[in-house]
């Protein structure tokens, strides 16, 4: 073997065994909703957003469509997530989806890795979003599951823990039950501050957690085996706090 190429490849292999993360350079598969700062909205800048740019983790490009009305449909297959191009603090987002099967389920991952696990999704918080019927689809032995699960709950996902506002479990149930079905527009105003995060569903604020334990990362769109609509994506950027590397992300590259 050539020395110089014998010399890469001790030298890559090195870096493996180091436990350095290597993502494959990618370009964006869409852009779907806009970004701003508080800094712009407070100083009364006409600043009518940046365009979101997401990248594929491990779905397809059939998996997302973005509409000509801006809109995006996901048809829920393969599952798995696509993720933002920067990873996100401190933050407002508003988004609105429905769900046009029945029993669809998706969801919002906020402070992610984007590395998906081997059930194909990543850590973080995730912001469920489930339609009605899951409960009647997924009654077992005549037991249904708690009607709470499908109004808006936050929950820790794989290393990421929370303390929960309103526990079931590890995970936190809405106070009041605001969903609404299949075919029917849902409005998500998140608020994610230093490690806590408060839900609005529909207008109210009903859930919300805090003390996660990863307080830094991606944003994820889910896709998990139902088809789901996003529309109107906005996220306003709040100022950085203190934070630690173990409480942050691991960065993709």
């Amino acid at each position: 073997m050539n020395s110089y190429f014998y010399r890469i490849m001790v030298f890559l292999c090195v870096l493996q065994a180091s436990g350095i993360r290597f993502v494959h350079a990618q370009s964006p598969m869409f852009e779907f909703g806009k970004q701003t700062s508080f800094t712009n909205i407070s100083s009364a800048k006409k600043d009518r957003g940046t365009p979101l740019k997401w990248f594929d983790v491990n779905t397809s490009k059939e998996t997302w469509q973005v509409q000509k009305d801006g809109s995006l449909v996901c048809s829920g297959m393969p599952i798995g997530v696509v993720r933002s191009e920067k990873q996100y603090e401190n933050f407002i987002l508003h988004v609105e989806w429905k769900h046009n099967e029945p029993g669809g389920n998706s969801g919002v991952f906020i402070w992610s890795s984007a590395v998906p696990n081997e059930n194909r999704l990543p850590n973080g918080v995730e912001v469920q979003m489930l339609e009605l019927d899951w409960v009647n689809l997924n009654t077992r032995d005549g037991v249904k599951p708690p009607i709470a699960y499908v109004h808006g709950e936050l929950f820790g996902v794989a290393n990421v823990k929370t303390a929960t506002d309103n526990p079931r479990g590890d995970r936190s149930k809405s106070i009041e039950n605001r969903v609404r079905g299949k075919g029917e527009w849902n409005t998500y105003d998140v608020v994610c501050v230093d490690g806590v995060i408060k839900l609005s569903v529909n207008g109210k604020f009903v859930n919300g957690i805090s003390k996660s334990t990863q307080k830094k990362g991606y944003i994820c769109l889910e896709a998990e085996g139902a088809e789901i609509e996003f529309r109107n994506f906005k996220l306003i950027e709040l100022a950085p706090g203190v934070i630690s590397a173990e409480q942050t992300a691991e960065l993709l590259k």
